[in-house]
């Protein structure tokens, strides 16, 4: 299906005006599994960007290395490099006798808007451990570490740790990846279909306590900080309500699924961050999940002059 064909997923309304509206495809799933609802075309491939972080984390528990509560959901993040996030990445680094040299991601600001405001006005710069991925690389670094593989190529899709974690995510979405590209933060990236997503997140609560998956998806829902930041919504969600596994990534791709079964993933098409809250919010009421952080989540103000004149707002 192609964009134009897509529905539109958000509807942005300025001074009582339709003024544009974002395009994308849906999925929710019964607490069976099964296909409750869809809209767009979920069954086609996309790359899942930071939502492929909790299958990653799998494969770094796969290698042997021990990580537990806030450091195990610190590398299943996109973290906002608050100051507990920066100190928790240290640690792993350092308990591996490594260094922030050994990492690989670029250089950047904080992904959160407040604390890059913060570091820029005291004369702070980008630095890789700034970049929000820097959880999941340190400890891809700590496991290649641990098990003597080469440090300088662990990005590479063929080096050990990568191998894993294409395993990870297609044991769990039960899909062969349709194409492999390179992420933001220099990761191999594989594209995998929205239902696919939905499903693996699915697995990853429903697995047997105790076994990497179910401790993977367990620390990060008991430390969401850790996962996102204090000002984020997928912390909000998980805070609010209660067993619900959440995830973002880039270009507005998210996936929730909740304890019972239930869950759903989507992609704005144009990869509209204004839109990811409504959308979201929406799409967990049409779930029959019903809390006031959707609320929050969901509120998405147009300005002008000031004054607020409108909102995205979901068109489904």
């Amino acid at each position: 299906m192609s964009q134009s064909a897509l529905p539109a997923l958000a509807e942005v309304i300025r001074s009582g005006f339709t003024e544009g509206r974002h395009r994308g495809s849906l999925v929710l799933l019964d607490a069976d599994g099964a296909v409750a609802f869809a809209l767009g075309a979920p069954e086609q491939p996309v790359y899942p960007r930071s939502t492929a972080k909790p299958f990653q984390a799998v494969a770094t528990l796969r290698a042997g290395l021990e990580l537990h509560g806030e450091q195990l959901a610190l590398a299943a993040s996109s973290h906002s490099a608050e100051p507990f996030h920066r100190a928790a990445v240290r640690r792993i680094l350092a308990d591996a006798g490594l260094t922030e040299a050994a990492l690989r991601t670029p250089a950047d600001l904080p992904l959160d808007e407040v604390e890059a405001e913060e570091l820029l006005r005291s004369g702070g710069q980008r630095e890789p451990i700034l970049m929000d991925c820097s959880g999941k690389h340190a400890g891809w670094l700590a496991a290649c570490a641990a098990n003597g593989w080469d440090l300088d190529s662990y990005l590479d899709p063929e080096h050990p740790i990568q191998r894993l974690a294409r395993t990870a995510l297609e044991e769990a979405t039960g899909e062969r990846a349709a194409h492999t590209g390179t992420d933001g933060c220099g990761a191999p990236l594989l594209a995998v279909s929205l239902t696919g997503l939905a499903r693996g997140y699915r697995a990853l609560l429903l697995a047997e306590p105790g076994t990497v998956q179910r401790r993977v998806a367990d620390a990060m829902r008991a430390h969401p900080e850790y996962v996102a930041g204090t000002r984020r919504a997928d912390t909000w969600l998980m805070r609010a309500v209660p067993g619900a596994l959440s995830k973002m990534g880039a270009e507005a791709v998210q996936v929730v699924a909740l304890p019972d079964g239930r869950a759903l993933a989507f992609k704005i098409e144009d990869g509209a961050e204004r839109a990811r809250g409504p959308v979201l919010a929406a799409a967990l009421r049409r779930l029959g999940v019903e809390d006031p952080v959707l609320d929050r989540i969901a509120a998405a103000p147009l300005h002008g002059g000031g004054q607020v004149v409108g909102e995205v707002r979901a068109a489904f």
